[in-house]
């Protein structure tokens, strides 16, 4: 909401497939994740969007319950670009907006049919 607030279009998905099929409809250039979605934990699902093209420059944020150094190394190994711990403030978000690049395309080929 406070993205959608900030004027930023957003999507929401509810498991790690789902947000594999959304993000390669919508090719963000941030992504908030859980790190412990149902289906495909987080980790994984942030593995399978390093490994496409247009995944590969996009800032995933890791958001979890869990800030131990083995929990950020884990989600470093895992291609996270920032390892957030909830709930997330006004300022860590800002922190991570401003962190955005600005060399990044600002649209993709659409997916194949």
């Amino acid at each position: 909401m406070v993205l959608d607030l900030m004027g930023h279009e957003t999507q929401v998905a509810f498991d790690g497939p789902g947000a594999l099929d959304a993000a390669e409809r919508f090719r963000p250039h941030l992504i908030f994740m859980d790190i412990g979605l149902p289906k495909l934990d987080g980790y994984d699902t942030c593995r399978r969007l390093r490994t496409l093209p247009w995944g590969r420059g996009t800032v995933i944020v890791a958001l979890t319950g869990r800030g131990h150094p083995e929990d950020r190394l884990r989600s470093e190994e895992a291609g996270f670009s920032h390892h957030v711990l909830k709930p997330m403030g006004t300022e860590e978000l800002e922190r991570v907006l401003a962190d955005l690049p600005t060399d990044r395309p600002t649209a993709y080929p659409p997916p194949p049919l």
